[in-house]
């Protein structure tokens, strides 16, 4: 087995350089491969319709020699059906594996792509809304929604998008555990960040008074 790490070039794993003096790095995660296969790459559709074919198969096998040309008819496509539920789980795995969702004290980064990884750097001031849609037991997807002068491309960032929001693509942390207590912690890390925005924009109005008056 390799030792190789792709990413070994990350001074912090799923970041791309060093966080600036003063940010801080308060989670990190990445999506639940069952979970994301279910949600993202449709493994409960899949599945289900292998599962109406293995059992009309069966039916027809049945009807025209009994349980063993049943048993000869669906047997190819059981078989069929656990190949493609394989390659959609081996496709679910690779996706989470390359990911790294991290909430800062100013921003979230997504580090996304199996294939060829790119990472979303989404600042606070250039989030406008955080929704979290709860998923089984304590599993849920968080869409960001970005401001309207912020170019995304649902393409390139699927499945971490907000699912057919295909004009105006959301990044979403998809699939991740805990995320109530994630969706918390974003929210509180956002109020602090604007509430650390305003005090340095008014100290920095205070001072420009001053030297004005100074000055005069």
């Amino acid at each position: 087995m390799s030792n190789h790490d792709d990413f070994k070039f990350e001074p912090v794993p799923g970041l791309p350089e060093h966080l600036p003096e003063g940010e801080e790095l308060l989670w990190q995660g990445r999506p639940g491969t069952l979970l994301l296969a279910r949600s993202a790459f449709g493994l409960d559709w899949l599945a289900g319709y292998f599962v109406l074919i293995v059992i009309w198969r069966a039916a027809a096998g049945f009807s025209d020699g009994g349980a063993t040309l049943a048993l000869a008819k669906a047997l190819p496509y059981v078989g069929l059906g656990l190949l493609g539920c394989g390659v959609v789980l081996l496709l679910a795995w690779a996706s989470a594996r390359a990911t790294v969702y991290s909430i800062t004290s100013a921003r979230v980064v997504m580090r996304i792509g199996a294939a060829l990884s790119i990472t979303l750097n989404l600042p606070f001031s250039q989030i406008a809304s955080a929704d979290l849609a709860k998923g089984p037991g304590d599993s849920g997807t968080i869409a960001l929604r970005p401001l309207d002068n912020t170019k995304l491309s649902y393409i390139i960032c699927w499945p971490h998008v907000r699912p057919w929001h295909m004009r105006h693509p959301e990044p979403a942390l998809r699939c991740i555990s805990n995320a109530t207590d994630v969706a918390a912690l974003l929210s509180k890390a956002a109020q602090m960040n604007l509430i650390t925005a305003r005090n340095q924009s008014a100290r920095s109005s205070h001072a420009a008074q001053a030297n004005t008056v100074a000055a005069e």
